[in-house]
């Protein structure tokens, strides 16, 4: 029997404790190959590509992780368009649980929620090791919305943030989300009205899509010290800038190479393997270390794995079957 979860049951168990433990866990296996992660497949609905015209796209990631002996694929999309229109949130999915050995599914539940945890915890996560000496931390960033709110969530998990830049488009929205995380952030939130203004401190967060499309951040604004992460499919900084950092930090190389702020640069043959200074992975575990990072200019690519996703949907079902949660159903048959 497969069990089946909703949203809000995966909402009264995952805490971002919980996810931030996994994230982590789950880098180091990356690198030291007890974690199996093919790279996503991507189902562009209109994204980028001109047909269909749906405005989004749909993600294939599956994984196996060692260390919990469990089989997983999140089915996971960000459609804009008719949806927005709908009034539904921009990200959608669901997590699909498999035992290995046997191949039987065990679970089906929502995976937006998961996503949306997932994505600021790894970022977090990212700069825990990128600056492992570190306590407190000055943050650029550009985005005042859902998923902006849960990057400084995790954030100031692991470091006391002394100040906060915000900048959007939207300067109505940046004025709501500073009173969302004003009780977050210990140190001064100062709205920018200009981009520059906010590409600035030791970390700077890109995780909107803008109006005018990519290369928001100029490399001309980045001071050595400081570490970008342009988060997302579609690019938020400009090439140059990434061309010119001292150090590339990606969660999974092929990946990394074919989407998100790398897509472009490497179909020119400007950035290969070769160009990858190292993964989070191999920071987490040790394999490998960054110096004189003060005087280094730092792009970080954590585009999302589903072996995070996989990990967190087992830590997940294992604590809601000890509580009698979720629903049977007999999909298979077996």
């Amino acid at each position: 029997m497969t069990k089946l979860f909703t949203i809000d049951e995966v909402k009264k168990l995952v805490t971002l404790d919980d996810v931030l433990q996994s994230v982590e866990k789950t880098f180091a296996g990356l690198a030291d190959g007890t974690v199996i992660n093919p790279a996503k497949v991507t189902l562009d609905l209109g994204e980028t590509a001109p047909y269909p015209p749906y405005e989004g796209f749909f993600n294939a990631m599956p994984a196996y992780i060692g260390t919990q002996d469990i089989a997983g694929i999140k089915w996971v999309g960000g459609i804009a368009g008719e949806r927005k229109k709908a009034g539904l949130p921009f990200l959608c999915g669901i997590i699909v649980l498999a035992d290995p050995k046997l191949g039987k599914f065990l679970a089906v539940m929502d995976g937006a929620y998961i996503t949306e945890l997932r994505t600021g915890a790894q970022t977090a996560i990212a700069l825990k090791y990128i600056f492992p000496k570190k306590k407190q931390i000055q943050i650029g960033l550009y985005g005042a919305d859902a998923s902006a709110k849960i990057q400084i969530q995790s954030v100031a998990k692991c470091f006391e943030i002394q100040e906060l830049r915000v900048y959007d488009d939207d300067f109505t929205l940046s004025q709501k989300f500073q009173q969302e995380i004003q009780d977050i952030v210990n140190g001064k939130i100062i709205l920018c009205n200009h981009p520059k203004q906010a590409c600035c401190g030791d970390a700077v967060i890109a995780s909107k899509t803008w109006k005018g499309g990519g290369g928001l951040i100029q490399e001309e604004w980045i001071d050595p010290g400081t570490v970008v992460f342009p988060l997302g499919a579609t690019a938020k900084m400009e090439n140059e800038a990434i061309i010119q950092a001292d150090f590339i930090i990606v969660d999974h190389i092929q990946q990394a190479l074919h989407r998100g702020a790398l897509k472009e640069l490497h179909e020119q043959g400007k950035i290969g393997a070769e160009h990858i200074t190292t993964t989070i992975g191999e920071l987490v575990n040790g394999t490998a270390t960054l110096s004189d990072i003060e005087n280094k200019r730092i792009v970080c690519v954590p585009l999302g794995t589903g072996a995070m996703d996989i990990a967190i949907a087992d830590d997940f079902y294992q604590k809601a079957v000890r509580k009698g949660m979720g629903t049977e159903f007999d999909i298979t048959g077996e």
